[in-house]
C-alpha cells in the first residue's frame, strides 16, 4: 500500500471526537458507576479527550495545548479549531457543563447559535452522558487556560450566512442516542458506538452530497477530503476496501500506523493516530476492527 493510501481506516479525522474506555477494565456503553470518584471521572475524561482526537483539531502545529488555531479545509472555506481551554475570554472558561452537552449533542453554542457541521455534532449526538460529564471534568480541572484569541474562519460569502444552518440541520441532522443491537456481541456494539458516534468515522469516510450531507447509502465507502487527502473505503470489500485486512491488521494500524503491507500512515491520519488512536486500549481498537469487518462491502474508490 502506498503512503498516500495509508492515511485511512476509521475516520478519526480533523473534527474532534470522543471515545469511551478509560482503562482496560471496560465500562458498558452508557453505564455510570456511582462508586467512581472524581479522580476516576477525570481519568476517563483524559481518555475521552486523547482517544477522541480533540487534540488534533484544537491544537495548532507548534501551538499551545487545546488553544485552537488548527486550519480545517472544507468546500466552503477554511475553518479554524477554536480555543477550548478554560480561559474565560477566548476559551470555554465561562461555560457550564450543560453548555458543553448542548454543543456536543445538539450543535449549538451557549447563546443558542448553530455550529457549522465541520464540528461533527451529527455523530456526537449519540454520545453517552458519562463521556460528556467526564470530558467536562477533565477540561475544567486539568487543562491550563490560554488567553489565545480564536482565529476567524475564512469562508465563502454564502457560507457566512449563519441562518442557512437551520436549513442544513433540517436536511441532515438527526438527533438521537446510540441503541445497542441485541442480536450482536458486546464487542460489535462497542465498535459500532465508537465508529458511528464518538469516533465519527463516517464523517470522513463517506461521500457527501452537494449540500454537505452524508450519502448514507454509501456509508464508509470512502471520500476525497477538501484538503486533498483521501479517506478511503473502510468497508470489507476486497478490491477497494479493507477486505484483505484482518482485525489484527486494523488494530495494529490504529495503534502504530503500520499498514498490512508494512507501510506507514501519512497525511492527516498520521496526526490522528499520534494524537488519538494510539492512546486507545487494545480492546477498543479490536472492537473497531470487528465492527468495520462486519460492514456491508461496497466497491467504491474515491476519485
Amino acid at each position: 500500500m502506498k503512503r498516500g493510501a495509508a492515511a485511512w481506516l476509521p475516520a478519526l479525522c480533523l473534527a474532534g471526537l470522543a471515545w469511551v474506555a478509560p482503562t482496560q477494565a471496560q465500562v458498558a456503553i452508557g453505564e455510570h458507576d456511582p462508586e467512581a470518584g472524581e479522580e476516576d471521572l477525570i481519568a476517563h475524561g483524559r481518555y475521552v479527550l486523547r482517544a477522541g482526537g480533540c487534540v488534533t483539531c484544537h491544537t495548532a502545529k507548534e501551538g499551545e495545548f487545546l488553544a485552537g488555531g488548527r486550519p480545517i479545509a472544507s468546500p466552503f472555506g477554511t475553518f479554524y479549531g477554536p480555543n477550548i481551554t478554560p480561559d474565560a475570554e477566548h476559551g470555554i472558561g465561562d461555560w457550564s457543563e450543560e453548555d458543553l452537552r448542548r454543543a456536543l449533542l445538539d450543535g449549538r453554542g451557549p447563546d443558542g447559535r448553530h455550529y457549522y457541521p465541520v464540528f461533527p455534532f451529527t455523530s456526537y449526538t449519540k454520545m453517552q452522558a458519562r463521556d460528556v460529564e467526564a470530558l467536562w471534568a477533565f477540561l475544567q480541572s486539568e487543562v491550563a487556560p490560554v488567553a489565545r484569541e480564536n482565529t476567524p474562519h475564512e469562508l465563502l460569502w454564502f457560507a457566512r450566512f449563519r441562518p442557512a444552518l437551520r436549513g442544513w440541520r433540517w436536511l441532515h441532522f438527526e438527533p438521537g442516542t446510540f441503541e445497542p443491537d441485541p442480536d450482536e456481541s458486546d464487542e460489535w456494539n462497542r465498535g459500532a458506538y465508537l465508529t458511528l458516534a464518538l469516533g465519527h468515522c463516517m464523517e470522513c469516510h463517506t461521500p457527501r452530497t452537494r449540500t454537505g450531507g452524508l450519502q448514507r447509502e454509501q456509508l464508509g465507502a470512502g471520500a476525497r477530503l477538501p484538503g486533498g487527502d483521501v479517506a478511503p473505503n473502510i468497508t470489507p470489500e476486497r478490491e477497494t476496501g479493507i477486505g484483505r485486512w484482518g482485525a489484527r491488521h486494523i488494530a495494529r494500524y490504529l495503534e502504530m500506523g503500520l499498514t498490512r503491507d508494512g507501510d506507514f500512515a501519512g497525511d492527516s491520519m498520521a496526526d490522528v493516530i499520534d494524537d488519538g488512536t494510539s492512546h486507545l486500549t487494545d480492546a477498543d481498537r479490536r472492537a473497531i476492527a470487528v465492527y468495520l469487518r462486519a460492514l456491508e462491502p461496497m466497491h467504491h474508490e474515491p476519485e
